[in-house]
Formats: C-alpha cells, sequence, structure tokens
C-alpha cells in the first residue's frame, strides 16, 4: 500500500500527466448536446457537452473558435476534437476542443441556414427591396473572376445578344478566405463611381465550399445596399447561395445572367420590323380612306355648283318663313277670340251692368258700400250711385 501524502496540486498534476499521457484522450471524438454556452469577453468559448447521462466540461479558445464557420447553439447535436486533460487548479478535467462541427450535417450546410434565417428576419430578402433592371443597359459590370469560364461565358453572351452595351469586368477572387472582400470592395467601388447600370456577380459551378464567398455576409449586406440592379449568377441550377436571395434577381448561371440582362438585339430588329410594316399598313389604311372621304365629298353638289345650294335654302328659307308667318296669325287668332271671351265675361259681371236695370249703390262718406241698415244712423248722409250720376241723401228714418 502506498502511504504517500500528496498534495491536492501534486495530486492533479499527477492526474495530469497520466491523461497526457494517453495517446487516445490526446486527440478524442465526442459526440454530445450542447448545453450552458458561452462566449467569454476574452474571445474563449466554455460549454458543457452531454448525454442521456453524464455531461461533460469544455472550452474552446479564441484561435480555434475564429475558424467555426456556424453559431454554435444550446441544444445543438455536435462532434467536438480535442483533448483531454486536468486544469490543476480546479481538480476537473474537461476537453480542450480543437474543432467543432454538428452531428449528422456539415457546418457549413448550419452555418447556411443560420444566416439565411437571421437576413430573412432583418427583411434582406423581402420583394419590396427589389429593384427592376434597365431594359436597355449601356454599361455592365461584371464581379467575377477574370480567369474563369464564367466570365468568358458572360461576355460572349452579352456580345452575341446586345453588342451596344459595353462590359466591365471587375476581376476578383471568387473563392478563399480573401474573395469576400474582394466582392464586396468590387461592389462597392462600382455604386461609388457609377461605372454601369447593372452589376452581374458570380462564378461558375462548384462544391459548397468552393462558392461559400457568396454565402458570406458582408457579400449579402453590399449587394443589398447596392444602389445599382444586381444579378446574383453563382454555379448551375441547383446552386442556391445567401447572394441569390439578396440579390435583385437571381440567374442560374452565368451565360443565364448575361440573357436576363440585356435584350436581344435580334428580337428588337424583328420587332422594329414588325411595327414599321404596322405602321406602314396603317398609313396606307388612313390614306386610303381620307382619298375615299375626299372623292365622296368631291361628288356633292355643293361643291359643283355652290349657288345650287344657296338657291336650295333660298326656297326653304321662303317656306319656312310661310310656315311661320301662318303660324302666327293662327296664335294671334287664338288669343285674340280668348281675349273678347274674357271681356265679356268681366264685363257681364260689372256693377255698372247692374245699375243698369235700375238698381243702385248705397256708399257711407269714406266710400265703403252699406249692406244693411244698420250700418248707417239717422241723420247719416249717404251717396245712392245710379247709372248716370249720383245723388246725396239723408236718412229720416231706419227700418230694420
Amino acid at each position: 500500500m502506498n502511504s504517500k501524502i500528496y498534495g491536492v496540486t501534486e495530486l492533479n498534476n499527477r492526474i495530469k500527466a497520466i491523461l497526457d499521457s494517453d495517446r487516445e484522450l490526446a486527440s478524442v471524438f465526442v459526440r454530445g448536446e450542447l448545453s450552458n454556452y458561452k462566449i467569454y469577453p476574452s474571445g474563449h468559448h466554455y460549454f458543457t457537452m452531454k448525454d442521456q447521462e453524464g455531461t461533460l466540461r469544455a472550452v474552446m479558445f479564441k484561435y480555434d473558435a475564429a475558424k467555426l464557420r456556424f453559431k454554435p447553439e444550446n441544444g445543438m447535436k455536435v462532434i467536438a476534437l480535442g483533448r483531454v486533460t486536468v486544469f490543476p487548479r480546479d481538480g476537473q478535467y474537461q476537453l480542450y476542443c480543437a474543432e467543432l462541427s454538428p452531428d449528422g450535417v456539415g457546418d457549413l450546410h448550419v452555418a447556411f441556414e443560420q444566416l439565411r434565417d437571421r437576413l430573412l428576419k432583418e427583411g434582406l430578402f423581402d420583394k419590396k427591396h427589389k429593384k427592376p433592371l434597365p431594359k436597355y443597359p449601356e454599361r455592365i459590370a461584371v464581379v467575377t473572376s477574370s480567369a474563369g469560364a464564367a466570365v468568358r461565358d458572360i461576355i460572349r453572351v452579352l456580345g452575341k445578344r446586345f453588342p451596344s452595351a459595353k462590359v466591365i469586368v471587375l476581376p476578383v477572387r471568387v473563392q478563399g478566405a480573401e474573395a469576400p472582400p474582394e466582392i464586396v470592395g468590387a461592389i462597392r467601388y462600382a455604386n461609388k463611381y457609377k461605372v454601369a447600370d447593372v452589376i452581374i456577380a458570380g462564378r461558375g459551378g462548384g462544391s459548397i465550399e468552393d462558392l461559400w464567398a457568396f454565402n458570406d455576409e458582408r457579400v449579402a449586406r453590399a449587394i443589398f445596399d447596392s444602389e445599382i440592379p444586381v444579378i446574383s449568377a453563382v454555379g448551375h441550377e441547383p446552386d442556391v447561395t445567401i447572394s441569390d436571395y439578396v440579390a435583385d434577381l437571381r440567374a442560374a448561371t452565368p451565360s443565364n445572367a448575361a440573357e436576363l440582362a440585356v435584350p436581344d438585339s435580334a428580337e428588337l430588329r424583328e420587332a422594329l420590323l414588325s411595327m414599321q410594316i404596322r405602321a406602314s399598313h396603317a398609313l396606307n389604311r388612313g390614306i386610303g380612306l381620307r382619298r375615299d372621304r375626299l372623292t365622296t365629298l368631291a361628288e356633292k353638289r355643293v361643291l359643283k355648283s355652290p349657288l345650287n345650294y344657296i338657291e336650295d335654302r333660298r326656297v326653304l328659307l321662303d317656306h319656312v318663313q310661310k310656315h311661320f308667318i301662318a303660324a302666327s296669325q293662327r296664335f294671334v287668332a287664338v288669343k285674340k277670340e280668348s281675349y273678347i271671351r274674357l271681356a265679356a265675361s268681366l264685363d257681364a259681371m260689372s256693377p255698372l251692368k247692374v245699375l243698369g236695370r235700375g238698381y243702385s249703390l248705397v256708399q257711407k262718406d269714406d266710400g265703403s258700400i252699406v249692406k244693411a241698415s244698420s250700418d248707417v244712423q239717422k241723420g247719416d248722409i249717404i251717396k245712392l250711385r245710379l247709372q248716370k250720376g249720383a245723388l246725396n241723401c239723408e236718412v229720416k228714418e231706419r227700418l230694420e
């Protein structure tokens, strides 16, 4: 039995030495679920990995965490690669993680989904932000590698479809760590100096790693901030990048981007020719209709003999005058007859007619009519109006 007594630190160091000497623990893969994930101001990541029955403390130092291409979150199932050892001060063993990847899918796929969801919530993919492409661009900026097949395809298609447009190639790297800042710089340069009416940004096909520059958040925000409309042309039809979501228009391939950027000059010529033919036919029809109208007017009697027209109108005027005079005479006769009838009715009701039959009209001094004996008093002077003349009489007696 070993009777040696260890100090705490001494024992921790001995355990550390034992663990460090185990080659299997020097590089071990561990599968588990993340919990208590924290990023300290120092840049180091501290977290716990757990399964149904146990937990394991882990740390990922800043220089290793900087290589992460996704954002670790609590509850995420991961596979960690690292070494197991003891931190003597605490006396607890833990995993010093060098690499971390999602369990079941690649870290790039997780990073893609996380960035897409975040930018979607921010509204960078909303249709209301999409700018329309100019119908007839005069200058087209192409942001891509100058050595790739994509730029040759784009220039070839643009030259064939719309040779009057000027193509400006802004060469950048499209793969590797240096690619995103170069793409961002080219897009900002095009906007600052207004070098083009539309921008095509993209590259040929490849793996998700090859296309990753166009999944970079910096590139996505540069495309969103661009005042010049941007067509994203990355990879082939199945390839989808963040740039495709945020761009004003997504093209299936670089060649397709060139087709979308400009109209087909051959189709324009055919359309112009068709319009010219339709305009010519319309003009000829219009001239024909007006010629027929002119011929019809030339055959009019009024144009052949203007005096005959005037004579016809004179005869018509005489006819109208005759009818007008006859109508006026009939109107006057009707009104005269009505006047005589009304005058006779009025004369029949005249008080003078009554007086002519021997009756008289009795009035008081104020001119009011005496209708009853009670209207006067004995001694009142009354006027008797006869058919001819009038009499002033004194009331001697009033008979009721």
